[in-house]
Formats: C-alpha cells, sequence, structure tokens
C-alpha cells in the first residue's frame, strides 16, 4: 500500500509539469471549468429557469451531451477487441488510452445527469425507488456506473504494473476486459432504450435507433483517439505505431457508411409512409408551420459526415491532415445528430400539436463548456501521467527527470534515475 501510494503521488506531481503549452492548455480549461462552476451555481439558486428547457422541451443540452458521450465512452471497445480477442499485441499500449477515455467520458455523463436534475439531491430519490429491473433508467444507472468501475480496474492495474515494470496478472484483469466489451455495447444500447421505451414519443419509436447509436458511437469515440494519438505523437517521444492508426481509420470508415446508410433507411421509411408521426421529422429537416430551428443544425450534420466519408474513401485518407479534418467533422456532425437532430426534435411538436421552440441559454451553455473543459482536463492529466509509465521513463526504481529538479536536494538520484 505504501509504494502504490507514492506511485499516486508520483503520478500526481507529474500532472502539474509541463511546458508553456501544456500549462496553457490546463489554464485554459481551468477557467472555462471555473465559468461553467459559477454557472451552475446560478442555476442552483435560480433552478432550471436560467436553461432554455421548457415544459414542453423538457429535455435539452443536457441531454444531447450526456446521450454523445455515453457513445464516446462505448467506443473504447474498438481498441479491445483487436488487442485481446484477435491478438494484435503491438496496439496493447493504446487500449489504455481508449479505456481512460472511457473512463473521462463516463464522469462527464454522470455530471450531465446531475445539472439536468436541477438540484443534486434528487438523485436521492432514484435510489430510494430504485426499480428494477423494470424502470430503464435504472438500467441505465447500473451499466453507467459499472462500466466506470470496469475501466478504473483495468487502467488502474495495467499502468500500475507498468509502473513496477512486471507482466500483468492475467486472470487479474483478462476477465473484466471481456466483461467490458459487452458492458461497452450495453452502455449505448440501454441509453437508446430509454429513447425507443419511451411510446408518447413517436420520433423515438423506432428500433433502428439501437443499432444506429452503436454505429455512430463507434465512429466518433475512435475519431477521437485517432486526434488524440496524433497529438501524442506530435507533442511527445512516444511511438505510436501506424498500423493502430491505419486500423482505426478503416474502423470508423465502416462504422460512419453503417451510420450513413441507417440513416438513409430511416429516412425512407418514415418519409414514404408519409403517416401522422412524421410531423417531429418534417420539422426537423424542412421546418414546420415557420419554425425552422433545427433545420440549419441537421443538414449542417448529414454535410460534415458525408464530407467525412468521402475523405475516408478517396486517396486523401493516405494524408494525415486530411484524415484529421475528416475526425472533426465527423466528431461535430455525430454530436450535432445526437443532440439537435434526435433529442430536440421529438419534443416539438409537442403531443397536443404545439411549437414550442428550444434555444439554449448562455447560462447552460456555460454550465456544458465547464463540464466539457473539466472532462478534457481529466483525460490530459491521465494521458500525461500514464506516457512516461508506459514508456519507462517513470518506474518504481526510477526518477523521472520533472522529479530531479525538486527531489536531487534532498534526496539523491537513484543509480536508474534519468538526468
Amino acid at each position: 500500500m505504501r509504494d502504490y501510494g507514492r506511485f499516486l503521488w508520483r503520478c500526481a506531481r507529474i500532472s502539474f509539469v509541463g511546458d508553456w503549452r501544456y500549462h496553457t492548455w490546463m489554464l485554459t480549461l481551468s477557467v472555462i471549468a471555473l465559468l461553467g462552476l459559477n454557472a451552475y451555481a446560478k442555476q442552483l439558486v435560480d433552478g432550471l429557469a436560467t436553461t432554455g428547457m421548457t415544459d414542453q422541451v423538457s429535455w435539452g443540452l443536457y441531454i444531447a451531451n450526456f446521450t454523445f458521450l455515453v457513445g464516446m465512452a462505448a467506443a473504447a471497445v474498438m481498441l479491445v477487441i483487436p488487442v485481446y480477442v484477435y491478438g494484435k499485441h503491438e496496439m496493447h499500449e493504446l487500449v489504455v488510452f481508449a479505456e481512460l477515455l472511457a473512463v473521462a467520458a463516463i464522469v462527464m455523463c454522470l455530471l450531465f445527469v446531475t445539472v439536468d436534475l436541477g438540484r443534486p439531491d434528487r438523485f436521492l430519490h432514484l435510489f430510494q425507488r430504485f426499480n428494477f429491473p423494470i424502470s430503464m433508467l435504472t438500467w441505465d444507472v447500473v451499466v453507467l456506473n459499472g462500466y466506470l468501475l470496469l475501466n478504473m480496474h483495468i487502467c488502474g492495474y495495467l499502468i500500475y504494473c507498468a509502473y513496477k515494470k512486471r507482466k500483468p496478472g492475467k486472470w487479474f484483469y483478462y476477465p473484466f476486459v471481456i466483461v467490458a466489451i459487452g458492458w461497452a455495447i450495453s452502455i449505448h444500447t440501454v441509453t437508446a432504450f430509454l429513447y425507443v421505451g419511451l411510446g408518447g414519443r413517436p420520433f423515438w419509436n423506432s428500433a433502428i435507433i439501437v443499432p444506429k447509436f452503436l454505429a455512430s458511437a463507434f465512429a466518433a469515440g475512435p475519431a477521437f483517439i485517432m486526434l488524440t494519438l496524433q497529438l501524442i505523437r506530435y507533442f511527445t517521444d512516444h511511438k505510436v505505431p501506424q498500423g493502430a492508426i491505419r486500423l482505426l481509420q478503416n474502423i470508423v470508415t465502416v462504422a460512419l457508411t453503417i451510420d450513413l446508410f441507417l440513416l438513409g433507411s430511416e429516412l425512407f421509411t418514415e418519409f414514404y409512409a408519409d403517416s401522422h408521426h412524421i410531423s417531429s421529422l418534417v420539422y426537423l429537416w424542412f421546418g414546420k408551420d415557420g419554425y425552422h430551428a433545427l433545420v440549419p443544425w441537421i443538414w449542417t450534420s448529414v454535410a460534415m459526415s458525408v464530407t467525412a466519408l468521402l475523405i475516408f474513401y478517396l486517396p486523401t485518407k493516405r494524408s494525415m491532415f486530411f484524415v484529421n479534418i475528416a475526425c472533426v467533422l465527423l466528431i461535430v456532425g455525430i454530436w450535432i445528430e445526437k443532440g439537435m437532430g434526435l433529442v430536440i426534435p421529438a419534443f416539438v411538436p409537442s403531443p397536443l400539436g404545439e411549437i414550442v421552440e428550444y434555444v439554449p441559454t448562455l447560462n447552460e451553455t456555460l454550465v456544458c463548456f465547464g463540464i466539457w473543459a473539466f472532462g478534457l482536463m481529466i483525460y490530459t492529466i491521465f494521458v500525461r501521467i500514464t506516457i512516461p509509465v508506459l514508456s519507462g521513463q517513470l518506474t518504481h526504481d526510477r526518477i523521472y527527470h520533472t522529479e530531479v529538479a525538486t527531489d536531487s536536494a534532498t534526496h539523491p538520484p537513484t543509480e536508474g534515475s534519468l538526468s
């Protein structure tokens, strides 16, 4: 326990060390997070009236971000499967970065649910009447927290073994990896069932939503991991296998193709049948009765996703510059699709036919930016700590070069220390 405590202490110290770019990035995230915290404090005082949500549109930007981030967390399985099921051991280290992203994403998910409740004490109502297995909300609580614990255990154990320079005990983490694969699929499936199971919202009553959720998640998540690996390659000396980038690129291409195919299938089915249940879909894509706030959003999303897919199919995929652009486009496009294109339209028009458009307030937007900044700060710290450990620069018998300046006066470096 003393060795593990020293490991945590050394990791905590390293998280504060970096060049001016690292400090500028962390300072920016800290300022945005504090602005978000201040906005949330105002929401606690004045209630959800500080948001753009109304009686007609009761889910907004908070649940939209929650839905998107659940997919980002589930996408970690796209690196776990090639490594542990198909034996691509050269990508073993990269699994850690994917699972660290899952941890940060789940933390943000829980924060978005908290701010959407209005008052945190309302969590007590959920646990006092834990209607398991009847309520889908209780299923969501189980799968989200279970997935968080699984990834924390797997990441923490693998990183600590690398710090101690010993081989991980296969039976101490491998069964958890296998469980995590199924659990990752379940967290996004259960989230999709939350929408599909609401019979009063015809816009969500489609079985195609579940596979579409998974397809979009397996596109956006690996795309974000690709961007992370590019930053690691550019700003550090850590070697990122080129084969890993190509594998992720292939995964994103297939997943995004399936996602757009399912979108086209859904549009054909709904518009060709032309039933009275497509009122929300008409409002989303073309506007209705002079209201068209979401139309630019959804068409922008489709344009971004299609452009990204073309980049992956054309010879431009050989250039990492264009690949990075495609990753950014599809992440933003899928965020719009899962937020403004999925959550909001189900409430417009209302079951009584009333059209009340939803516009996020500045305070609501600041809260969202604050949570995103906090999550990115957590993920940055995770990556900052993990790279020296995995590369062998920080081990139990070796002083990392950032520690020498502060420790050399009182603790002489060990024989294996770095100068």
